[in-house]
């Protein structure tokens, strides 16, 4: 099938490269599947899931990666006793007046896409499946066959030199040959699979909610719209009797715009698919001829790739003459571009309440496609921060100076030096779990030195690892039946962030100056919970409580930074066992922020999780 970007020619080599690379896995994603070309070859090694967010692909994909051979067509062969291609190539096909390809792309509506005893048969045949599969003649897997032979079908009759941006003033011998619905074209292999997938969304959406082992990226490399250069594929696909406008009679675009295809938006789409990847092994196939620089889309993936590694594999492809014939020597090149992804977040060897390190993941995944600055606000234990990737820095703010002073250690500190620290606090002290007498000893001598060090083994060994104190900011936690592991110290040991740069602060947080931050910064706010409780929110402690006057202070600050033209995100919850943040559920209604559920948090009493967003 002639289509922009076909990969057939390369499958080959993406094939090879995969055992070059030892890429190894169950499963391949194709997120940009086009024709299908890919997941149609490898269906017969891997689990396949294909996605392309125009509906022709859809169907093209669902047609090839679904079957092993020819579907059987049982019931129509049981009720017409003869082959359903035959029947549909014999059947005699009459406008009704309704039969938009004929009105429309034939001369009849001032076109020459196709000619017009043509088009009768491509109406007539795209009507008739819909009512086989209406009267349960044909399965639906049998109706997407058919209805991917016809698009594939389609092309080989059109006037165009093979999108259909525009059709040519003379007609071309192809399109002169009369219409023959011919079986679609696709690789007889049994199935790897009976699970495999067909997505029809926009791919930086569809990446939240799936993972896999092996994910394969073709991305638009021009600013050639699939929307536009197939329109009429698209139009078939659906039959959906659409608005067309122009010489081309072109659909609305609507939402079928691929921002991979505007240069000024091309980074920042990759940053946030890249960003969104929940998967091992990623390959990526660019061009030279592209919109985004391939050293820029190189350093992009080595912000996401473990160790920085990106293998970079180089294919001469066809011979590139622009339409004035110059740069003839300028060879068009494809690349195969590999890296495993750094996927799995962070997590704080802080235990602290509050923490997010089970939604980690869905937080991030609502965040800007593109960000220069990520204040944590309310940092905590920063699982969140430290999983941001910024284009400038990430910075940390914590009120608890003595919170503050565990995070910036673990950060900025040697890890062996960490280790050998705690390992030692804990061999002077004689800990283990459950010992009441060494931890109160331990406990007592941290209230005299406030030394961090102390305090961090504390509340390894604490109730629920609660950090608490009275109000002389004496630590007062009891013994909890926890302790140090080897969980513990691979996090201590595995504790950074995805954003090199970081900034530190011990700030209230209504004493930042927002109003000083890169306009393109997004500040993320953690309060303690308005209708839970928890040590650090009760005002019992030595610290700042919560109320309802704390929880207005917040929102019109929150109001302030929306004003200024700056992104927000406020985790909170608005209804807790028998409790509801009506405050702060009036304000969101009244200013119209969007509510996003991320997910249940706490072991004991479970909180479903949202998050606010301005943007």
């Amino acid at each position: 099938m002639r289509y922009l970007g076909n990969k057939t020619k390369l499958l080959i080599q993406i094939e090879e490269f995969i055992k070059k690379n030892n890429i190894v896995g169950l499963n391949i994603t194709d997120l940009f599947a086009g024709t299908g070309s890919v997941g149609d070859h490898f269906k017969g090694s891997y689990k396949i899931t294909a996605n392309d967010f125009m509906y022709y692909s859809y169907v093209i994909n669902r047609a090839k990666i679904m079957n092993s051979d020819l579907p059987t067509f049982r019931d129509f062969y049981k009720n017409f006793k003869t082959d359903i291609f035959d029947w549909l190539n014999k059947k005699t096909y009459e406008s009704n007046g309704h039969f938009f390809i004929y009105n429309n792309y034939t001369p009849i509506g001032n076109r020459m896409f196709f000619t017009e005893e043509n088009a009768l048969k491509i109406d007539g045949i795209r009507i008739t499946i819909e009512d086989l599969y209406k009267k349960e003649f044909i399965s639906e897997e049998e109706y997407y066959f058919l209805l991917g032979s016809l698009l594939e079908s389609v092309n080989k009759v059109s006037n165009t030199s093979g999108t259909y941006e525009a059709f040519f003033k003379f007609w071309e011998s192809r399109a002169l040959k009369k219409f023959t619905l011919e079986p679609l074209t696709f690789n007889k292999v049994n199935l790897k699979s009976d699970k495999n997938e067909v997505f029809s969304m926009d791919a930086n959406e569809l990446v939240k909610t799936i993972t896999g082992d092996i994910v394969y990226i073709d991305t638009p490399y021009t600013v050639t719209q699939y929307s536009s250069a197939y329109h009429i594929l698209e139009t078939i696909a659906r039959y959906d009797y659409p608005i067309i406008k122009g010489i081309g009679g072109k659909r609305s675009k609507g939402k079928n715009i691929s921002l991979y295809s505007r240069k000024n938006q091309a980074y920042s789409e990759f940053e946030d698919l890249l960003r969104k990847l929940q998967f091992k092994d990623i390959i990526i196939s660019y061009s030279n001829q592209s919109l985004l620089e391939m050293n820029d889309l190189i350093e992009l993936c080595k912000k996401y790739a473990k160790n920085e590694d990106v293998i970079v594999e180089e294919i001469e492809f066809q011979q590139y003459k622009n339409h004035r014939g110059r740069n003839k020597s300028n060879k068009l090149k494809e690349y195969l571009l590999y890296f495993q992804k750094d996927f799995i977040p962070i997590k704080s060897p802080l235990n602290y309440s509050g923490s997010k390190d089970t939604i980690i993941r869905n937080i991030v995944n609502e965040l800007p496609k593109s960000i220069d600055v990520f204040v944590d606000v309310m940092g905590g234990a920063f699982n969140v921060g430290a999983n941001v990737y910024a284009n400038k820095y990430i910075q940390y703010n914590e009120i608890n100076e003595f919170v503050y002073d565990i995070v910036k250690w673990l950060l900025s500190e040697k890890k062996e030096d960490i280790i050998k620290d705690v390992e030692s606090t804990i061999r002077k002290f004689n800990l283990s779990k459950a010992d009441k007498n060494n931890y109160l000893n331990l406990r007592n001598t941290y209230n005299r030195s406030k030394d961090k060090v102390l305090l961090y083994v504390l509340h390894m060994y604490s109730f629920q690892n609660m950090i608490r104190f009275n109000s002389n900011k004496k630590m007062n936690t009891p013994i909890g039946v926890a302790g140090y592991s080897k969980d513990m110290r691979e996090r201590i040991l595995n504790f950074t962030t995805k954003t090199k740069e970081i900034q530190f602060t011990n700030l209230d947080y209504i004493n930042i100056d927002y109003s000083a931050y890169n306009k393109n910064t997004v500040f993320y706010f953690d309060p303690p919970y308005y209708i839970t409780s928890a040590s650090y929110n009760d005002g019992k402690r030595g610290f700042k409580g919560w109320s309802a006057d704390e929880e207005t202070e917040l929102l019109d600050i929150l109001l302030s930074i929306d004003r200024m033209g700056y992104k927000f995100v406020l985790s909170n919850v608005i209804k807790h066992r028998d409790r509801t943040n009506f405050i702060l559920l009036d304000w969101i209604k009244e200013h119209n922020f969007r509510i996003v559920d991320v997910g249940a948090t706490g072991w004991r009493y479970k909180k479903n999780e949202i998050i606010v967003i301005n943007y």
